[in-house]
């Protein structure tokens, strides 16, 4: 295999590890909320420590690979999150868990952030650039799945630390194999200017943004915490883009916003990670909470998800997108799956996997493994290569705002319809299956405002051109 190639597949792999944390650990949190004595409320902090780090983190990350050398930052944030994932399999009570857990989201954040970024310094080549961004959207498109089938086989036939140690492995052979096969690259340096201010206003903004968004289930979005929380961090986020007009070197330099595809890109990323993101939350509690599956079992049902993606991702992607533009092919990709949603939103307490829920899945494959390289494709096209870290970096943390609006909206509407009608006297499976169409329903909504958003914005042929020509 070419050294390129293998280069490639470390940066995939490492992003593939990443992205499977986030719903491996997600079937194993029964478990270890057995273990360590979580509440049903300090148990989620599992997740959102994870979550708030993370998404908090990668703009600034990607603008750091852009200083320092996107190689460094890689390998530095490899280090540390298989060290954290260490160091949560071997946490002995919540704190540590927690504390761990951050820690393993600051380290996912340094070195996700800047993968996109190399892919297209390491493709120059517009068709060639077009298959490799398909295979990196395999793994960011598959690997929530995955990570479901991963967590629930760990889980039941290990246990919860499993979860974590599977990390040690990968993360060990990827360190050796990124110091021999990635390239050196060396930015200006912080030397040259960095923005300091910028980057406190937008990483302190964002971690408190996203808390909000993840307590607002806790307190309710009217709640006067919640809209105080959400009125400062918006704030600090405006005043990080007010910084970003008056900086000397910018930490995100807002002409990549004048670019129509990369502005249109981390628009559409929102609406259709918070459609699909909440999507999987509400399936899992439908096939074990109404259909009663087990973890295991639960985690093989979205089998065919992750092998529909792959196939249309790393096989008819690129000539897809070649053939009919990439707006094209991202609003036909995005229909289909507001259809398999739209579907779901008609499932029933009695229903049945083979008939209710396996059709969506493949649907929903197959129009996330063709939307999923056109939409990473257009985000990446027209930046330049000094802002290369930092545009990858945006269209990952706009990925994990949607995460959370998605996880929070769908499971607060799930959860309010639900308790109404058990308060009304329905049975648990009629009222639980009610709150899950209630969360389908939204989320098919969700992709058809980025169908729209996708179409009016994004122009097929210059899309088409910097995928492609």
């Amino acid at each position: 295999m070419p050294q390129r190639a293998l280069a490639l597949a470390v940066l995939c792999a490492v992003s593939l590890m990443v992205v499977l944390d986030g719903s491996i650990v997600a079937v194993a949190l029964p478990a270890i909320q057995n273990d360590l004595g979580f509440t049903p409320s300090t148990l989620a902090w599992v997740v959102n420590a994870y979550l708030i780090a993370f998404a908090g983190l990668l703009l600034l990350s990607g603008r750091l690979g852009d200083l320092i050398g996107r190689k460094r930052v890689f390998s530095a944030g490899l280090g540390v999150f298989t060290l954290a994932s260490l160091l949560c399999g071997i946490a002995q009570d919540q704190t540590q868990l927690v504390v761990f857990r951050f820690l393993q989201g600051a380290g996912g954040a340094l070195a996700s952030a800047v993968v996109l970024g190399m892919i297209t310094t390491l493709y120059p080549e517009p068709r060639a650039r077009a298959k490799a961004i398909g295979v990196y959207s395999f793994t960011q498109a598959a690997g929530a799945s995955i990570g479901l089938i991963a967590g629930g086989t760990l889980t039941q036939l290990l246990d919860w630390h499993w979860t974590f140690f599977v990390n040690l492995p990968i993360g060990a052979v990827a360190l050796v194999m990124a110091a021999r096969l990635l390239a050196d690259d060396r930015g200006p340096g912080l030397r040259g200017g960095t923005d300091v201010t910028g980057a406190g206003l937008v990483t302190g903004g964002l971690m408190l943004l996203i808390y909000t968004i993840v307590k607002a289930e806790e307190y309710t979005w009217a709640d006067t915490r919640t809209l105080g929380l959400l009125a400062v961090s918006l704030l600090s986020l405006a005043g990080f883009v007010l910084r970003q007009a008056k900086a000397r070197e910018p930490l995100l330099p807002l002409r990549i916003f004048r670019v129509r595809a990369v502005s249109g890109a981390n628009s559409v990323m929102v609406l259709m990670v918070a459609g699909l993101f909440g999507f999987q939350f509400i399936t899992a509690l439908y096939l074990q909470r109404v259909l009663l599956l087990d973890a295991l079992s639960t985690g093989f049902a979205f089998l065919p998800a992750p092998v529909s993606i792959a196939v249309m991702s790393l096989v008819f992607a690129e000539r897809l997108n070649h053939r009919f533009g990439a707006r094209t092919v991202l609003v036909t990709g995005l229909s289909v799956v507001a259809l398999a949603l739209g579907l779901l939103a008609m499932v029933e307490a009695d229903g049945d996997y083979a008939t209710d829920v396996l059709p969506a899945l493949v649907l929903m494959g197959v129009g996330f493994g063709v939307a999923m390289p056109a939409l990473m494709g257009q985000a990446m096209s027209g930046v330049a290569p000094t802002d290369a870290g930092v545009a990858s970096g945006l269209i990952n943390t706009t990925q994990q705002i949607g995460a959370a609006i998605g996880t929070a909206v769908l499971a607060t509407a799930a959860a309010s319809r639900t308790g109404s009608l058990l308060t009304e006297g329905a049975a648990a499976p009629e009222a639980l299956t009610s709150g899950y169409r209630t969360a389908y329903a939204l989320s098919a909504g969700l992709l058809a405002l980025a169908v729209f958003v996708a179409a009016a914005v994004l122009r097929n042929r210059k899309a088409q051109e910097a995928i492609v020509a």
